[in-house]
């Protein structure tokens, strides 16, 4: 499968260029500074450029809906759309997130794709139950 093969590029690809941060306690603080930098880009869409807003309230859950009804009746509390620059500054940090998670995985000699392909199995073996 192609999908196979590009996520393992990526992976092994950043195991030829990592340099700096080789420990795991290196490892650990980008992947987390990175998933920081990618709330930060998102709250800039509200706060700075202006092209979403969050308009929050209690979900109200009718306790008679099926899943199918609480799918399409809970809301995400984000109205708007990202603009070409926040959706391209988001990209990038999401992608630098991607960069450290497989930089971890490199040196718990882990695989990104076995490990996407376990989660997916569990998500369809619970199906609804998932509820995540």
């Amino acid at each position: 499968m192609k999908e196979d093969i590009l996520l393992d590029k990526f992976q092994y690809t950043i195991a030829d260029f990592l340099i700096r941060n080789k420990s795991i306690l290196d490892g650990i603080t980008k992947f987390q500074d990175s998933c920081s930098s990618v709330n930060r880009a998102i709250v800039k869409t509200i706060t700075q450029c202006g092209c979403c807003k969050i308009s929050a309230h209690k979900q109200e859950i009718n306790e008679d809906s099926n899943i199918e009804e609480l799918k399409t009746s809970l809301k995400t509390h984000l109205d708007g759309s990202l603009c070409d620059n926040c959706r391209e500054a988001i990209e990038k940090e999401m992608g630098q997130t991607l960069f450290y998670m497989a930089s971890l995985c490199n040196t718990l000699d882990l695989n990104m794709y076995d490990i996407m392909l376990k989660e997916l199995d569990r998500v369809q073996i619970l199906g609804n139950y998932t509820l995540r």
